[in-house]
């Protein structure tokens, strides 16, 4: 078994689950899963918004455009909510969206101190915009969360999920063994399978309403 950082141990999780491209904006909840992707920078791609926004969308029309999942990684607090509209689109056109964010320190949990990016209960906000959410209490519990999130969007109805790891609690070290356990990777053929079946179905859709509505994109 390897001794991991939390947020190597998240990254790793996510790159063994096919991705190669995150979205997103630094922040500094962030600074441990930045260094992460710096140093496996030969195996991610990461491409930087000005805005989380922004990111968010990139992650949802990469998802809309190449049937795989859009990553996107941004800070907790006013920067998740920043990135809801383009959950919600996700959530309306069944596309495989994760967020990855930040979260203030374990001690200051639900007891309103006053952190930066505080939100009162982000995991609860975050469940009623998605189709599930979670939050990685210790390093080793990363890998595991990350497989149930690609399950879980790849199982039945698509949809956006976000994940979350504490600032405390990327730069401390375990034992993760789970996190060398396979990604629950979807396979490319059945990506563009399903990128096809969409295809053919807005087609169809397009072909309906100007045949029945002609006026209908003015209305």
């Amino acid at each position: 078994m390897g001794v991991m950082s939390g947020a190597d141990a998240l990254l790793a999780q996510v790159l063994r689950n096919g991705v190669d491209t995150i979205f997103g904006l630094p922040g500094g909840q962030l600074d441990h899963f930045f260094d992460s992707m710096y140093r496996n920078s030969s195996k991610v791609r990461f491409v930087g918004s000005r805005h989380e926004q922004g990111a968010a969308y990139m992650a949802f029309g990469y998802a809309r455009s190449t049937g795989r999942t859009g990553v996107y990684v941004v800070v907790p607090g006013p920067g998740v909510l920043n990135s809801t509209a383009a959950l919600c689109s996700a959530y309306a056109t069944n596309s495989p969206v994760l967020c990855l964010t930040g979260q203030i320190p374990s001690a200051g949990l639900g007891r309103g101190i006053g952190y930066l990016h505080e939100l009162p209960d982000q995991l609860a906000t975050m469940r009623t915009l998605t189709r599930w959410a979670d939050r990685a209490m210790r390093p080793e519990d990363a890998p595991a969360l990350v497989n149930e999130a690609f399950a879980r969007m790849h199982g039945g109805r698509p949809g956006p999920r976000p994940a979350r790891d504490r600032s405390d609690r990327g730069h401390r070290r375990s034992t993760t063994g789970g996190a060398r356990a396979p990604g629950c990777r979807i396979p490319l053929q059945a990506a563009q399978a399903r990128l096809g079946r969409r295809t053919a179905q807005a087609r169809r859709l397009a072909s309906h309403r100007f045949a029945t509505r002609p006026r209908s994109a003015f209305s």
